[in-house]
């Protein structure tokens, strides 16, 4: 098999995982519902969350991540009765527009959930995260938010992904 022909079935395969993906989200999202849904009826249709992060009214919200092969990040809130109270898709504009220099990696982490990629520059005392997200309708992009030695904010910017994944 040719070179070209293993990379449009690579690139193929690669494109129909994340539309299973997504696909199997928005069906798992249509199963529940705001203040009816339990955690355990998030947990049958999402599985153990990446991280669970405690709220201040006593109820706590679950991470699902999809990064690094899809993009989107969900954060599953679960009130103090025990019932969800909100599930957000958190990888949009509205969200990247909230991380401001000075920030915290941990508050940025609380924010766009688990990123796909970190990369460290020593010589800079730098580190880069990065999120997948789309821009509707398809565009590819890539979110980042690049830290300081301190753990701090210091710029952010999204780019369009380029077509070789970078």
């Amino acid at each position: 098999m040719n070179p070209l022909t293993r990379m449009a079935g690579a690139l193929a395969a690669g494109a129909l995982t994340l539309l299973s993906l997504a696909g199997c989200d928005d069906q798992r999202i249509r199963e529940l519902e705001e203040d009816v849904s339990t955690e355990a009826d998030v947990r049958a249709r999402f599985g153990e969350p990446e991280t669970i992060w405690p709220e201040s009214d006593g109820g706590h919200t679950l991470e699902y991540n999809r990064q690094p092969a899809g993009h989107r990040n969900y954060m599953i809130t679960i009130g103090p009765g025990g019932k969800m109270t909100a599930l957000r898709q958190v990888l949009a504009p509205h969200n990247f527009e909230r991380v401001r220099p000075g920030m915290e990696e941990e508050a940025v982490r609380r924010l766009l959930g688990k990123p796909a990629k970190r990369t460290p520059y020593a010589l800079k005392q730098e580190t880069d995260w990065d999120w997948n997200w789309i821009d509707p309708p398809s565009r590819e992009m890539v979110f980042t938010a690049t830290f300081g030695p301190d753990g701090r904010v210091k710029r952010t910017g999204s780019v369009e992904k380029l077509p070789d994944g970078r």
